[in-house]
């Protein structure tokens, strides 16, 4: 039922992606871990988002062993697995390569904080990676030597990871880095806009984790 229940919320985190414009056809891929077991549930590689169901989930084991699922996971899932073994305290991650913050990737450049959404939500900059190839578990090592305090990074030349304590964090980091991507790269259009003093920064990010919702 455990396990079940994972897959059904990965449909649901995975359907976020292209209703906020962060993936096109195939691209891009959520993983979601369950903090009891250590399974790792993640979307199937090269399926697209409108045929993704529960059963089409993949379920793996720390060790990328098979546990449920009748096809193949996504070829970031050496990456996702090797960021869940060097940071337990994340229990859902993100890839994308949505189009603002992956112009940003492209040209190997972080986001400062231009925005107090960002300071909000991110507590600083949005950092920038360099390049490696997809295919091993470089891509996971680039996020956790590089990311930081942050739940978004860049990685240059590809696209974007987000992580969080759930996977529901997760897809909302990769929703406000993409919508604060685009502001920042209008912004940079009209002129050089001002960064926010990092005093500013850590209190509108505390007040945001602290005092803000209900």
């Amino acid at each position: 039922m455990r396990l079940e229940a994972l897959r059904h919320e990965l449909v649901e985190l995975h359907a976020e992606l292209p209703r906020h414009g962060l993936v096109v056809w195939t691209g891009g891929n959520v993983s979601i871990r369950d903090p009891e077991t250590g399974l790792v549930a993640i979307k199937p590689s090269g399926v697209r988002y409108e045929d993704l169901t529960a059963e089409r989930m993949v379920v793996l084991d720390p060790d990328g062993a098979l546990i449920e699922g009748d096809l193949n996971p996504s070829s970031d899932t050496v990456s996702h697995l090797y960021i869940y073994r060097h940071r337990p305290d994340v229990n859902g991650v993100v890839h994308t390569h949505s189009r603002y913050a992956t112009a940003f990737a492209a040209v190997g450049r972080p986001i400062p904080v231009y925005l107090t959404a960002q300071a909000d939500e991110f507590g600083g900059p949005i950092p920038c990676a360099g390049f490696t190839r997809i295919g091993d578990a470089g891509i996971g090592r680039l996020v956790v030597e590089a990311i930081g305090g942050s739940s978004a990074i860049l990685l240059k030349n590809h696209g974007v990871f987000t992580v969080g304590p759930t996977a529901r964090a997760a897809v909302k980091a990769a929703v406000m880095v993409e919508d604060i991507a685009a502001t920042a790269f209008a912004a940079l259009q009209l002129g050089a806009p001002d960064e926010i003093p990092e005093d500013d920064v850590v209190a509108l990010h505390r007040r945001y984790t602290t005092v803000y919702g209900q």
